[in-house]
């Protein structure tokens, strides 16, 4: 990662303000697949998006190669999420942007103090941002305005394809209640792969369990495995979940340790927790990956 830093800054100090594109359009370079659905709605064929990160790809872990510095070298603009969830890919974009490029944490739309706090974290924040589907509005406001900044000509056009995707992120929220209100509350229990879903908990009433930490760069040991075997083991969880971005073996291994305990735990489906689904299909969209991971819950669990 250190080499590679030192070569986006080579690459920078020669020609930063030479990003301009030949069809007009604005660049944009992305990290997560939720910030590059989300970029895409609101910039429509007025901006050239391309994500770093794809489908199923954990930006905990991310590693950024050689081929992405012509994509970051080439960007208008570049987002990613903040709080450290892309890791020391952070450090190549806070220096970028000390070189002059406009670099954006998303996250800086958001009041902190109204943040769930993680000490595993440098930031000391949760990063799963995007779960607070109140949290996603307000940065696709950010992001609108960051947009038009820089083609302020285009400006009519961005702001209402934002209120379009608004539009789809309002009707998303009022599906996800009225699932979910089929679930009693005593029976909101998620069992996941790793600690991804404190906001989503946080905002519809769930208790969130994680068998790995917030980030999955720390691995499950024996220990968290028998702590949370038994946790569902008294709290009679009929469901776990595995998750798209993070190795099925570890919930598995879960579900045979309660086995063992002769009890009985089923995987009640895949999550998409820090990427979305496959492009082309309903999971590789914002709003189809949420209404996805709250029927799949909903449906294990009642």
């Amino acid at each position: 990662m250190k080499n590679l830093l030192y070569l986006f800054l080579a690459v920078l100090l020669v020609s930063c303000g030479n990003t301009g594109s030949n069809d007009g359009k604005i660049k944009v370079v992305t990290t997560t697949t939720m910030i590059t659905d989300m970029v895409e709605n609101i910039g429509g064929d007025k901006v050239q998006v391309e994500g770093l990160m794809g489908s199923g790809v954990d930006p905990h872990l991310y590693k950024a190669s050689e081929g992405d510095v012509s994509k970051l070298y080439n960007a208008d603009i570049i987002f990613y999420s903040g709080l450290h969830l892309e890791g020391k890919l952070v450090e190549v974009f806070e220096k970028m942007s000390a070189q002059g490029k406009n670099t954006i944490a998303i996250s800086d739309a958001l009041d902190k103090k109204t943040l769930i706090g993680s000490e595993y974290f440098a930031s000391n924040y949760d990063p799963h941002i995007w779960f607070d589907v109140d949290y996603w509005a307000t940065m696709t406001h950010y992001v609108t305005e960051k947009i038009t900044e820089a083609d302020p000509e285009n400006a009519a056009y961005y702001v209402s394809n934002r209120d379009a995707y608004l539009e789809k992120i309002k009707v998303l929220k009022d599906d996800l209640t009225a699932k979910i209100d089929e679930l009693p509350q005593e029976k909101r229990i998620l069992v996941t792969a790793h600690d991804a879903f404190n906001y989503f908990g946080r905002r519809f009433g769930f208790e969130v369990v994680g068998l790995q930490g917030i980030s999955t760069a720390t691995e499950a040991g024996v220990q968290d495995v028998q702590r949370i075997t038994q946790f569902i083991i008294d709290n009679k969880v009929k469901a776990v979940f595995i998750e798209s971005s993070v190795p099925r073996r570890t919930v598995e291994a879960l579900q045979a340790a309660v086995r063992d305990q002769n009890h009985e735990v089923s995987i009640g489906g895949e999550l998409y927790s820090d990427a979305l689904g496959s492009a082309g299909t309903a999971e590789g969209t914002y709003v189809g990956m949420y209404k996805h991971n709250v029927e799949t819950i909903v449906n294990a669990l009642k």
